[in-house]
């Protein structure tokens, strides 16, 4: 629905085995927006995207994806999870792998269409990996294979993309082309990623956000070094040379 923001939370709170995993969460995200999300580990990052997803229900509070409920808009958000676990040993194409990521509009005896095929391999493109097609997964590298599961997000041709440490597995000689790719990608749809990587994530994304069970946000790029010591509960160093970026000392 043209105008409505891609993602509305309200008042949300997210208890698991009786404990408070989310408190309180605001976040209003905007069409357009490449929002990243830092935070300790445990600080309920993952749960707050699979909330956006539906695939977690809130305690209390609200959350819209494109106006409705999140299971109502699934459709039109792509997600890449922290893990994407696999046989390496599967006989598996990397274009078959893409193709995966359309199952969701065939049902349970859907077959494969041309157009399918054709979709999976503008996918492929749209990250760098169209010559790999017809290779085997686990044939591939670890940064190989993430652009692979990037484009199974992208096949279903999403408006809002959910990604939970992407960088996972990738080279650092590559990281910089990595998140250039996505940088090129919240072009056509809006991005929210979860990442430890700080410097990488002050750097590429357009605003960032703080989650330790309370979400630390201003609509913008910018925390300061109180609002991030409260977040992560410890002290924080901030410098700068080129592009800012925070530097957090290790933890007690």
């Amino acid at each position: 629905m043209t105008g409505t923001n891609p993602v509305s939370i309200e008042n949300l709170w997210v208890r698991l085995d009786g404990r408070t995993v989310l408190e309180d969460v605001n976040l209003e995200v905007r069409e357009g927006d490449f929002l990243g999300m830092i935070g300790p580990n445990g600080g309920g990052k993952t749960t707050l995207l699979k909330a956006i997803l539906g695939l977690l229900k809130p305690s209390h509070g609200k959350v819209r994806v494109f106006g409705t409920s999140p299971e109502a808009a699934r459709k039109r958000v792509g997600y890449l999870p922290q893990k994407s676990l696999f046989d390496q040993r599967f006989p598996v194409s990397a274009l078959e792998v893409v193709m995966m990521g359309r199952y969701g509009r065939k049902g349970l005896l859907g077959r494969y269409t041309p157009e399918d095929r054709d979709a999976a391999s503008s996918a492929l493109e749209a990250v760098g990996m169209e010559e790999h097609a017809d290779r085997e997964i686990g044939g591939l590298s670890g940064g190989q294979q993430q652009r692979i599961f990037v484009a199974r997000a992208l096949v279903s041709e999403p408006d809002l993309l959910l990604l939970d440490e992407p960088a996972t597995g990738i080279d650092s000689s590559r990281l910089g082309e990595f998140y250039e790719l996505l940088r090129d990608l919240n072009e056509k749809m809006t991005i929210i990623m979860v990442s430890h990587d700080i410097s990488a994530v002050s750097t590429y994304v357009k605003k960032i956000a703080c989650v330790n069970r309370k979400l630390y946000y201003h609509g913008s790029k910018e925390l300061t070094a109180e609002e991030i010591e409260e977040a992560y509960q410890c002290p924080v160093e901030m410098i700068a040379h080129g592009v800012p970026h925070r530097v957090l000392r290790e933890h007690d």
